[in-house]
């Protein structure tokens, strides 16, 4: 067996805890860091880290330099969401001042399928402009990122979240539905149908865990408004 590593894994996707898994089997002192922003995050095998990465007054990359440094890790994999554009290039420039080496393990974004119909956009605001008026929407989005929606009140929408929001969401017309996505189209096609949902709101964050939403709406024929990194 190789020599055992000292692991920092930046998770939060379903690969990295794959990964995780996978090292740790291997015999390797692996962490996986999360951001915090579930309440109950799935297990992840080995050691769990939640929060950020400051101490001594440094923040940002120099914080997670120290905190790398200060914790003997041989090894930094990036295995964030490819939307985590800051914490990436944090990750980058951390592992290059501590001289540790470093993987960068985002995933692929999904590539569109025949069937597919598309609208694709490069920000939040240019995906809630492209929203047809009166349409219904299944908003599937982070709870970070719902915000410039609540400015269209002709449109009715569907807000899944994996927690129940802390106060009162900013929107006129909306039903809730609290939970991860299906894995399995069936499913997700039934949520659809059940909400009358004409059109998916969504982010081309890439990977299998969230996609059956995308092969839902191909299969109902509906438009996707995808925002893709730009």
């Amino acid at each position: 067996m190789a020599e055992s590593e000292k692991i920092l894994i930046l998770g939060g996707t379903k690969e990295a805890a794959e990964l995780a898994a996978e090292l740790t089997a291997d015999g390797h002192d692996v962490t996986t860091s999360l951001a915090g922003r579930t309440a109950e995050p799935e297990p992840v095998a080995g050691k769990v880290r939640i929060g950020g990465f400051s101490g001594n007054g440094k923040t940002g990359v120099e914080g997670l330099a120290d905190w790398l440094a200060e914790n003997g890790f041989t090894r930094l994999i990036d295995a964030t969401h490819p939307f985590a554009k800051r914490i990436s290039a944090n990750a980058e420039a951390a592992a290059r001042l501590t001289g540790i080496a470093f993987e960068r393990r985002t995933r692929r974004p999904w590539q569109k399928q025949p069937g597919d119909t598309w609208i694709e956009t490069t920000s939040l605001e240019e995906a809630r402009d492209a929203i047809p008026a009166n349409a219904r929407i299944l908003l599937a989005l982070g709870s970070q990122h719902i915000e410039p929606f609540a400015t269209r009140p002709d449109v009715h929408f569907l807000i899944r979240m994996v927690d129940p929001p802390t106060e009162p969401l900013p929107f006129g017309s909306h039903e809730l539905v609290l939970g991860k996505p299906s894995s399995e189209a069936a499913e997700e096609m039934a949520l659809l149908q059940r909400h009358a949902i004409t059109h998916i709101v969504c982010r081309n964050s890439g990977g299998s865990g969230a996609y059956a939403k995308i092969e839902a709406a191909r299969e109902l024929g509906l438009p996707v408004i995808m925002i893709g990194l730009g």
